[in-house]
């Protein structure tokens, strides 16, 4: 029974350790990442809320509406492993990730906006900020077109794991659909 014991014990040491080390991976830190956008991880939404606090034309049921789209964006977001390249302790990992393409919406409210700035402007020329934040939640939540970007994702090793550098404003643009080349 001892010995029986020990086998299993070593057995799951081994088990542990191996699974450990297949999950410090820089590809497999990167789908982690990008996996908390997907289920909506507390840590991304706080992110979101740190973001939708700054902004002061989203009050009340604005920001909860661009909240919502923002979540819709994170849970349809899908993505493919293109390249992993590892040089020493520091590695790139190449994403093409899908999202919904906002950014082709918010040109085609901009536009909108040229055409009826009586809508929007009051007559010292001033933008109303709510009436346009509405009207961008209008066009947001119309969005069903798809846009496929390109990331790089860098990392670094450091005490033997695998740890992702902070994404740039341009790779947040792109997972929020925002980006404009």
């Amino acid at each position: 029974m001892k010995k029986l014991f020990f086998v299993l014990s070593i057995f799951a040491v081994v088990l542990f350790t191996g699974c450990n080390d297949m999950m410090n991976t820089p590809t497999k830190k990167v789908e982690e990442f990008l996996g908390k956008y997907q289920t909506m991880h507390e840590d991304v939404l706080k992110q979101l809320e740190d973001v939708i606090k700054g902004e002061d034309s989203l009050v009340g049921e604005l920001k909860k509406d661009y909240q919502d789209l923002m979540k819709k964006q994170y849970q349809n977001l899908s993505y493919k492993i293109k390249d992993e390249t590892i040089d020493g302790d520091k590695a790139t990992v190449e994403v093409e990730v899908e999202v919904f393409d906002y950014r082709s919406k918010l040109k085609e409210l901009d536009a909108y906006v040229d055409k009826h700035k009586d809508e929007f402007y009051d007559d010292e020329k001033k933008m109303d900020d709510k009436k346009y934040t509405e009207k961008k939640i209008e066009y947001l939540k119309d969005a069903k077109e798809k846009v496929k970007y390109t990331m790089n994702f860098t990392l670094q090793k450091k005490n033997g794991k695998w740890i992702m550098d902070d994404i740039t404003e341009t790779e947040r643009k792109k997972l929020h659909g925002l980006y404009e080349d």
